[in-house]
């Protein structure tokens, strides 16, 4: 146990997102994705995704050098829906700085998660309870 880390930072979930680099993604997904699709899976089984969203940025950056560095899966029958969890997730986003997410077809959402550096299933069950998140930079400690 370490102090001062969200107590949902597992170590599997820590070391992926320590070797992250700039610009590579994590995905959150819910408890219905398909998450065997992924190169490395790690399961936080019970918890939603607003709240693994919260542990995540608790560590790590989210980039400020692409236009859309957090996306969504759109709502299949409603594109520009907002079930209640994205809500959620956008206010994480922006108590973190960052943009709301943008959404993305539902294909081209799996797509991105399979070419992700981890995928993180969560326990969420609310249908579209999922989040792309591009890493960005951590800055020297002069800038910080």
């Amino acid at each position: 146990m370490l102090l001062g880390l969200d107590p949902l930072l597992t170590p599997d979930l820590l070391h992926a997102l320590a070797e992250m680099g700039h610009g590579d993604c994590v995905a959150l997904v819910d408890a219905n994705y398909p998450a065997t699709r992924g190169r490395r899976l790690i399961r936080l089984s019970g918890i939603d995704t607003p709240h693994v969203l919260q542990a995540v940025l608790s560590v790590l950056p989210i980039d400020t050098f692409v236009p859309e560095p957090c996306a969504i899966m759109q709502n299949v029958d409603e594109p520009g829906a907002m079930p209640e969890v994205v809500a959620e997730m956008n206010a994480v986003l922006v108590r973190h700085g960052a943009r709301l997410a943008v959404g993305i077809e539902r294909h081209a959402f799996y797509s991105a998660a399979e070419a992700a550096h981890a995928i993180v299933q969560t326990g969420e069950r609310r249908f579209y309870g999922n989040i792309l998140v591009t890493k960005g930079v951590v800055p020297p400690p002069e800038r910080t």
